[in-house]
């Protein structure tokens, strides 16, 4: 498949970006072969997914103590408690579409967007929630409390969406880190929701990461790297995605191949602790 027509391989040639693919596999592979691995993945998995879903809350302005997000039951409260709860319904939610990723991205994002709401339907009686689920039209405003860049309209957003969404069903060779890492910045750049648009985008690189078969366990949680990282670094990565230059592109190819790392770091420390006995 040439560049023109696999267009995200043609960024695995960008400076730096081969040796951070080559960096994640070999991270990713060691976690993989961990002693523990072979005998308690699922615990690793729900422990991987607990500690992500803290991490991109905490990027989303509800920087909880993991012990905290463990022990509550209750997220409705305010809105802290809100975006926590949403987090954790999306790590949750996300192995549930893997089957439908490759197919329907689009809707894959709507089912998102809807389960970080807390809704079961796209619509309201009273019509205050006719906004969740859908990509937003017109005029209409955008919570976002991290990103403060200006907003694509909405006529571009559906261009743009449409065509990530062709990119996703079109497949291609392009390494996993370089595909995940452009359908969070691309669906940061656009912010097509009404809300939470951050933690659908990390939650949408996690689908990435998991059905590329790169981490099909999903127990190297990204979004634990992403706020490890800090809300600074993360924002200047994602500058170089938008200014969509090849080095800013490979510096945010790079950030999230770093946060991937950190996040296998998390759990190979919960595998040595889980050997020792002390989890």
């Amino acid at each position: 498949m040439s560049s023109a027509s696999d267009p995200l391989a043609a960024l695995g040639s960008l400076p730096g970006v081969a040796e951070s693919v080559d960096s994640v596999r070999k991270a990713v592979d060691r976690v993989y072969g961990h002693r523990v691995m072979r005998r308690r993945s699922g615990e690793i998995t729900s422990e991987a997914a607990l500690r992500g879903a803290r991490g991109s809350a905490a990027l989303s302005g509800a920087d909880w103590a993991l012990e905290e997000v463990r022990r509550r039951t209750d997220f409705g409260a305010q809105d802290e408690a809100r975006t926590v709860g949403a987090a954790l319904r999306l790590t949750a939610e996300a192995g549930q579409l893997l089957s439908i990723w490759r197919q329907s991205p689009l809707r894959v994002l709507a089912r998102l967007h809807l389960v970080a709401c807390g809704a079961t339907a796209p619509a309201s009686a009273d019509g205050t929630a006719d906004v969740v689920g859908r990509p937003r039209l017109a005029g209409e405003p955008v919570e976002e409390l991290l990103v403060d860049l200006p907003l694509p309209d909405a006529e571009e957003v559906a261009g743009r969406l449409d065509g990530l969404s062709r990119l996703v069903i079109a497949g291609g060779s392009a390494p996993a880190l370089v595909t995940a890492a452009v359908v969070h910045g691309e669906l940061l750049a656009l912010r097509p929701f009404a809300s939470y648009n951050g933690l659908v985008a990390r939650a949408a690189e996690r689908i990435v990461l998991i059905n590329s078969g790169l981490d099909p366990k999903a127990v190297c949680p990204a979004e634990v790297g992403h706020a490890e990282q800090g809300a600074e670094a993360y924002l200047k990565a994602f500058e170089g995605y938008v200014s969509g230059t090849a080095e800013g592109m490979a510096q945010w190819i790079g950030h999230c191949g770093r946060s991937i790392e950190l996040g296998v770091r998390e759990s190979t420390a919960v595998c040595e602790a889980l050997q020792r006995g002390a989890a």
